[in-house]
């Protein structure tokens, strides 16, 4: 076996050299695939089939509905009726898109739909529901996010599916829309409205 010679040093060097551009661009090509190649929809929740958290939640301030105060959050009215949950806020411009699902979605008696009203001011908030309707039985405001937190969102807007027990059956990440509400998310209240029944 012959020893290096002078001319193996310039090849060895720009192997050398190159390693780390191809390392770099290997690197990258992995986050942009794992940041846009999935659909945020189909992230899983580790709080599926386990219990709603029980956060209690102040009513958003001033908010009616015929006459009478619309109440906050309390874990409590989720057992015994399935209930749809949507974190929202008035900033979130997927949440103007989805509000008229919502409400229309809210005209099911069998379910009722909670809203958690995300880090918005309650002005905001009640211009938002005044614009579009609102749906929800209850709001709660979540002024600083901790129980959004601590229901797992990732941003608004999501929606959860509660069964009758109490448990979280179904997450949505992203806003609710006509192709997803008749496809996925009236589905999965059907599945949660059988499995109370």
């Amino acid at each position: 076996m012959s020893a290096p010679t002078a001319s193996d040093q310039p090849r060895r060097w720009r192997w050398l050299v190159t390693l780390p551009l191809i390392a770099f661009i290997a690197i990258a090509a992995l986050f942009l695939l794992r940041l846009y190649g999935g659909d945020p929809a189909k992230i899983p929740s580790a709080l599926i089939g386990r219990p709603a958290p029980q956060t209690t939640l102040p009513a958003l301030e001033g908010l009616v509905h015929n006459g009478a105060p619309v109440p906050g959050l309390d874990p409590a009215m989720f057992k015994g009726k399935v209930s749809v949950v949507n974190v929202w806020a008035s900033w979130c411009v997927p949440c103007h898109d989805e509000a008229p699902l919502l409400t229309a979605l809210a005209k099911d008696t069998r379910i009722q739909i909670v809203g958690i009203n995300y880090k918005d001011s309650p002005d905001n908030a009640r211009r938002f529901l005044g614009r579009y309707g609102n749906p929800f039985t209850a709001v709660g405001a979540d002024s600083n996010g901790r129980a959004s937190i601590e229901w797992g969102v990732y941003g608004v807007p999501e929606t959860f599916v509660v069964g009758r027990d109490g448990t979280i059956s179904y997450k949505l990440v992203g806003p609710v829309t006509r192709a997803n509400l008749d496809s996925v998310l009236k589905v999965e209240i059907e599945k949660a409205l059988k499995a109370g029944s």
